[in-house]
């Protein structure tokens, strides 16, 4: 593969930002002209030797803002591992450098806006789990590359980004989706057209960042895609023979945002905090991988924050729910073969709409190669029964089976791929999800390392305590990470994934962490989720637009609803504190003030959307 450059200086001067590429004999510099913003490429004398000098660690990309256009760099990486002989780094720290030299010639309120955008793209780059490689195709799992041409190996990392929109009769596994399917495909699937190829834009973070780079082919040494998501690399061993594990957790690009912001789907079927989850293990020279995925429940719905502790969803009265739905599952299929719904979700409650809803469109959509089983995550594990999670694992066994996994041997051959997903989702996609999906990982590593023969017949992971203790944590950590990305908070249950058992210092944890939720979700998700726009590109800032879309002036309510609630409850207290003459007085004035602050905070409760932290930018229309 055309690896990209590994190493760089950024050169400075009024006029132009140079990045040196500092590997062994390369002597290519990257001009970027900070008035017309031209990209060429030149060489290392061209530098002036009066420009400051800087090392970084890799270029994300450029972003417009109100001042105009910004570069966005690595300034700090920290190696996780080797993967397949590949070096894997997580990008650390980063640097946003504006191309104008001041910012005078902006309004006040432009000024304030320039600051708040920054400060957005500040938040989403210090979300932890930013990944690259500079030669190695992250975006994609060890099966979909094991498809691929020689030609596609051949392509740059930038090169692989784009991907075509194919009609149906282009691919023989489109036939399995019926008449007038057309879906567009992250294309690793189609066989061994390499110009057909491409890396996987749903795990592309900076793919907006790298638009000025795309068009200029001399210039993809310089840039890579950067996944986000979790990944960690083990080594372990059993029995002294040694051997690596990996997991890879890719969060899609498409449909991005925060917990009750984002939910179901979109128009092109794609739903919300969307992860592919590959479990990696290799040995010997063989390497063998099992994926899967999870994502919102696939239809349009939503369950936005209004100071209720848990808002009640809402399906769409609107929406062409199958058509969304089928899209979904369409591109689920040519992906990965047949589909497993586990629908972790409560059966009764507030959830129960939701439940009946994702049983009627599965049985709607009337697709041999969806199944759908629903499994009462909490009814089941109800006073901490969280034995019962094996039912569902015992469940699935046979399909899992038939699913397998993928396995190279040491040669470099094929002998085994998987043939279908597990789809796993809660409401959130997260804590109840993680628990199930790592159960499901760990029963496949077992049968891949029987295969390689590093556990023997009738062996259990459970039964070696080091690797079991290895496993369970790294789990946990995928949890955290998935949970931070999408709710603020780590992930709740871990317990249970660190230590194979519910405990109750995990309840006070959980309990801990479900109030960081409230409030993250309730008064901070609205500008995080602004955020991830902008990131994505979502939204655009247009220079010459004078539209302050960050200024959300707010009625009267929003400040004089909480100062009548705080200063009766404070009587309230007071009242309490300094009796009055009488026993009768004092319960007057505590009825009196007491009232009004429960009256004021059923109205604040009443008006809920009025008060929390809504998203403020408009995202463009997307193109067809």
């Amino acid at each position: 593969m055309a690896s990209t450059y590994e190493s760089f200086n950024l050169r400075t001067t009024p006029e132009k930002f140079y990045i040196e590429a500092l590997d062994d004999g390369s002597e290519d510099v990257l001009s970027i002209d900070r008035v017309s913003t031209e990209t060429t490429l030149t060489v290392r004398r061209d530098v002036p030797v009066v420009a400051e000098s800087r090392p970084i660690c890799g270029l994300m990309g450029t972003v417009r803002l109100v001042a105009g256009m910004y570069l966005v760099v690595i300034t700090k990486k920290k190696k996780v591992g080797d993967l397949l002989g590949h070096a894997v780094w997580k990008a650390v720290d980063f640097d946003i450098i504006s191309y104008k030299r001041t910012i005078l010639h902006l309004t006040d309120d432009q000024m304030q806006d320039n600051k708040a955008f920054l400060s957005m793209i500040h938040g989403v780059l210090h979300t932890d789990g930013f990944y690259f490689a500079t030669d190695y195709d992250l975006t994609h799992t060890l099966q979909r590359l094991a498809n691929t041409s020689p030609e596609f190996h051949e392509m740059s990392l930038l090169e692989r980004v784009e991907f075509p929109q194919l009609p149906q009769e282009e691919h023989p596994l489109l036939g399995l989706l019926g008449d007038g399917a057309d879906v567009q495909l992250p294309l690793e699937v189609l066989g061994d057209d390499g110009a057909q190829e491409a890396a996987d834009q749903r795990f592309v973070w900076n793919g907006h960042l790298l638009r000025e780079f795309m068009l200029q082919p001399e210039l993809h040494k310089f840039v890579f895609p950067v996944v986000h998501g979790f990944i960690t690399m083990k080594s372990g061993c059993i029995g002294g023979r040694v051997f690596d594990w990996i997991i890879i957790s890719r969060r899609s690009c498409f449909r991005a945002g925060v917990r009750y912001y984002v939910r179901g789907i979109d128009s092109e079927g794609h739903s919300a905090n969307y992860v592919e989850t590959e479990q990696i293990v290799q040995h010997s020279g063989a390497k063998a991988s099992f994926v899967q995925t999870r994502g919102s429940i696939p239809f349009y719905w939503s369950q936005r924050p209004n100071l209720k502790y848990k808002p009640k969803p809402q399906i769409s009265k609107t929406g062409n729910h199958l058509d969304g739905f089928q899209r979904h599952f369409d591109s689920q299929i040519i992906l990965y073969g047949r589909q497993v719904i586990l629908n972790l979700i409560n059966q009764k409650g507030s959830e129960q709409p939701l439940a009946l809803a994702f049983d009627k469109m599965v049985t709607g959509l009337g697709n041999g190669m969806v199944k759908y089983i629903a499994f009462d995550f909490h009814k089941e594990c109800s006073r901490m029964r969280w034995h019962r999670l094996q039912i569902l694992v015992d469940m699935v066994a046979e399909t899992q089976d038939e699913f397998g996994y993928f396995l190279v041997d040491a040669d470099g051959k094929v002998m085994l791929t998987q043939e279908g997903m597990f789809r796993s989702n809660c409401m959130d996609c997260l804590d109840r999800t993680n628990v199930i999906q790592s159960m499901l990982a760990q029963r496949s590593l077992q049968l891949q390392l029987r295969r390689m023969g590093v556990l023997h017949a009738g062996q259990q992971i459970e039964e070696q305590a080091d690797f079991g203790k290895m496993f369970k944590n790294a789990w946990a950590d995928n949890a955290d990470a998935c949970a931070k990305q999408y709710a603020g908070t780590g992930a709740l249950k871990t317990d249970f994934t660190r230590t194979g058992k519910r405990t109750q210092w995990g309840l006070v944890m959980d309990g801990w962490n479900s109030m960081i939720r409230y409030y993250k979700n309730n008064f901070s998700d609205g500008f995080r989720q602004d955020s991830i726009d902008l990131f994505l590109g979502n939204y655009a800032v247009d220079e010459a637009d004078r539209a302050d879309p960050l200024r959300d002036p707010k009625d009267w309510k929003f400040l004089t609803l909480p100062i009548v609630m705080v200063v009766a409850f404070s009587m309230c207290i007071i009242c309490l504190l300094m009796a009055g003459e009488t026993w009768t007085e004092t319960l007057a004035y505590v009825l009196f003030w007491g009232s009004a602050s429960v009256v004021t905070g059923g109205l604040i409760l009443f008006n809920g959307l009025d008060f929390v932290d809504a998203p403020k930018l408009v995202q463009k229309e997307k193109l067809d």
